[in-house]
């Protein structure tokens, strides 16, 4: 005999996400160099009715928080743990930008890996060449 598999922690989320009649929830990826495309990116899904979850810290910008290079080395680990988080939270992600590093590529490949659908602001750059869901 049979027995059904249990869901998946993933297939609860998106039940709950489902019964509580949110809407989609989009994780803007990119290089924090585009801060300021995030934040329009964010103003623009917002208004399109989406949830937007996004980089909160641009290390790349002096702040006492990561001054001591063995702090920000943890807090980089840290951060990019729950950026993780913030993608598997979402339905979907927007990759904001004109460049891919390493990092916003291995976003990207861990976005795909949980099943998200990618979008990109500049389709151009999609590393797998299927950019056509051009962001709004």
């Amino acid at each position: 005999m049979s027995h059904p598999q249990p869901p998946t922690p993933e297939q609860h989320l998106a039940s709950a996400k489902r019964g509580l009649g949110l809407p989609v929830i989009v994780a803007i990826c990119g290089s924090t160099r585009f801060m300021d495309q995030m934040t329009e990116a964010d103003l623009r899904e917002t208004a399109a009715g989406r949830i937007v979850v996004r980089p909160g810290c641009d290390m790349k910008e002096p702040h006492a928080l990561w001054g001591d290079p063995a702090e920000a080395a943890d807090l980089k680990e840290r951060l990019d743990a729950l950026h993780r988080a913030k993608i598997r939270l979402a339905d979907e992600v927007l990759i904001v930008g004109h460049y891919i590093g390493d990092s916003t590529r291995s976003e990207i490949d861990y976005a795909r890996a949980q099943g998200k659908p990618v979008r990109y602001t500049h389709p151009a750059v999609d590393p797998y060449g299927g950019g056509a869901d051009a962001a709004p």
